[in-house]
């Protein structure tokens, strides 16, 4: 045991030494039982359901602690449609031609989404990447656009995967060492908010309104800093969600829509966030 480590020293052994000795032992019936195994290296025992509580806090904890470790502070969301191609791409989640008609045309989010994301990583390599870190769910579409825009310029980015029945493997732009992936989608959600100092949401499905609105319910609430919140697309989201329609039947208080602004290109988004932290 190093003395001099940066847990500190402790005269008792860690974790980490006595896995190995539990794995150096003579293979026998007894110790080939699942009883056998140090409880936290027994998979078995891990996933129980009785163990929820506990894989919720090292979810959490795992995630945090690493971007800690890299001296991350803030970051940028980039929320958005999986199902958006690039330029030129495959529509291929289109199920009919009006949908391929559509994605196709959306595709020009895909490049905005890259763009924005050079934007911002160019102004988080000023402050040694430690800022402004482009953050993703880290799938495919607009979220593997912002990860790409990022890589484009040299820049870190973190990509917060899910486990999903039909999904999908990291897109490859996200930065090995910040690629995470969650069971719980509670505790990926406070990972995206809890650094974020902008958040911009792109065309995108049931999950990305539901990553827009749990976010607008924390700052309408007070939960949550203001901060800003762009929409790119105003066409798409002014028949997407009514806001001044839900402002006059009075389920949210008139300005509540001023939470929001709207773009349509990346630089508009930039000049957005500049001009609310004084950059």
């Amino acid at each position: 045991m190093n003395p001099m480590e940066q847990a500190g020293w402790t005269p008792l052994p860690h974790s980490d030494e006595d896995l190995e000795r539990a794995r150096s032992v003579p293979d026998t019936p007894q110790t080939r039982a699942s009883t056998y195994r140090l409880a936290w290296n027994d998979e078995d025992f891990m996933t129980r359901r009785e163990l929820r509580p506990v894989r919720l806090q090292l979810e959490l904890l795992k995630t945090e602690m690493i971007l800690a470790e890299r001296g991350i502070r803030s970051t940028v969301i980039l929320f958005g449609g999986a199902r958006i191609p690039e330029p030129g791409g495959d529509a291929w989640a289109a199920k009919n031609e009006t949908q391929r008609r559509n994605l196709e045309a959306n595709s020009r989010y895909y490049d905005e989404a890259r763009k924005f994301a050079r934007l911002c990583s160019k102004h988080s390599a000023s402050l040694y990447h430690r800022e402004f870190v482009v953050v993703t769910g880290g799938g495919p579409g607009v979220m593997e656009a912002g990860n790409r825009g990022a890589d484009d310029v040299g820049a870190p980015s973190i990509g917060l995967n899910i486990v999903l029945p039909h999904e999908q493997a990291p897109n490859p732009y996200v930065t090995p060492e910040l690629c995470f992936n969650f069971h719980y989608f509670a505790i990926r959600k406070m990972h995206f908010v809890m650094r974020a100092k902008a958040v911009a949401v792109f065309p995108g499905g049931f999950g990305t309104m539901d990553e827009l609105f749990e976010t607008l319910t924390l700052i309408q609430t007070g939960r949550m800093e203001r901060v800003p919140i762009i929409l790119f697309g105003k066409s798409f989201w002014e028949r997407a969600i009514d806001l001044d329609f839900l402002a006059e039947q009075g389920t949210i208080t008139p300005g509540d829509q001023d939470i929001i602004d709207f773009v349509d290109t990346a630089d508009e988004a930039w000049d957005i966030i500049a001009r609310f932290y004084g950059l």
